[in-house]
């Protein structure tokens, strides 16, 4: 059964659930949503996502919103197909669970300011928060020298082995390196560069990346 995906293949959020399918050797089909027009307000949408946000999937008769929900669910219902993403044993498991929710409460909002600030606001006419943007580095640089800590011990954040812990950074770290102006953060912490360079060159996320951006940036 092929998997429908709704959401721009642009959004850091798609791009995630999109990495994993690919890892998993999930077929799917993009359907595509225009949230700078403002499609994911419109009433149809909003019976498939009530907040208005992407991605959406729909897996026969499932329904499911919200990124890393719907990785785990795939991680979970593909264990035995693609990358182990989940650990081998519960206390991998955990441990996976822990940056999980690491990436979800620290990484990712510093990160979402810095490339909404800097790549979004100019494309929609709005000014720059240069506040805003100073105290995203600085907040976000704080978490960095953590997962530089952390990845001196480690190959991956979970333990060395690929996870959705490090399969959950690949969007915004990508749009944070190669589009922001942001490379500098990554490239100045030895060990977190390593470990960036090293998922940023997976074969799954390249093929994410081939499916382009929409011509946004």
């Amino acid at each position: 059964m092929v998997v429908k995906v709704y959401g721009p293949v642009y959004s850091a959020a798609t791009r995630r659930v999109l990495a994993c399918l690919i890892e998993k050797g999930v077929d799917f089909e993009i359907k595509p949503i225009n949230i700078i027009s403002g499609e994911q307000h419109s009433p149809d949408y909003l019976k498939l996502q009530p907040f208005g946000f992407v991605p959406v999937i729909q897996d026969g008769d499932l329904t499911l919103f919200e990124s890393r929900a719907i990785l785990r669910y795939y991680a979970e219902k593909y264990a035995s197909q693609g990358a182990e993403l989940l650990g081998k044993n519960l206390e991998e498991r955990a441990i996976v669970e822990q940056w999980l929710e690491v990436e979800g409460h620290n990484y990712n909002l510093p990160c979402y300011t810095l490339v909404v600030q800097i790549l979004y606001h100019p494309k929609l006419g709005l000014a720059l928060d240069h506040k805003a943007i100073e105290e995203a580095e600085e907040k976000l640089g704080k978490v960095l020298d953590i997962y530089e800590e952390r990845l001196s011990k480690s190959k991956y954040l979970a333990g060395d082995f690929y996870s959705l812990a490090d399969l959950s950074h690949l969007s915004f770290t990508n749009y944070l390196v190669n589009n922001a102006g942001k490379d500098y953060m990554i490239k100045n912490r030895k060990h977190v560069n390593a470990w960036w360079e090293d998922i940023s060159n997976r074969p799954a996320w390249k093929k994410v990346l081939e499916l382009g951006t929409d011509g946004l940036f």
